[in-house]
């Protein structure tokens, strides 16, 4: 059973602190879109791919290739990332070559990869 909110309030230690905060959160879609977006990042083989790509774009066999993967392996994880637009894609005659969807993507990336080597 939730509490009513003026119940929790009640409970609330720093009401002032909590209002200030409560503003400035974000809509519940907002939240499950990161929620998915990070959720991309949450995979190696995902993770590799978008290495690869932060380098150059590439078509599936190449990702394939290089990743040591089957053509269908490297089309799964590239469909996932385009749905959640971290990669597009553009075709040139039969070939359809991957790339980075934005900057802001290696960015991230670069970013969390600083976080794991400070240890």
């Amino acid at each position: 059973m939730m509490m009513e909110r003026e119940e929790l309030l009640d409970k609330v230690i720093h009401v002032d602190i909590v209002q200030e905060v409560e503003k400035k959160m974000l809509r519940e879609q907002e939240f499950e879109d990161l929620a998915l977006f990070f959720k991309m990042f949450a995979d190696p083989t995902r993770l590799k791919v978008l290495k690869a790509l932060f380098e150059h774009e590439m078509c599936v066999g190449d990702l394939a290739h290089l990743l040591k993967m089957t053509h269908s392996a490297v089309s799964h994880q590239l469909a996932s990332l385009k749905k959640t637009r971290l990669v597009r894609s553009r075709k040139d005659g039969k070939a359809v070559y991957y790339s980075l969807d934005d900057a802001h993507i290696e960015e991230i990336f670069q970013k969390a990869l600083e976080h794991v080597r400070e240890r």
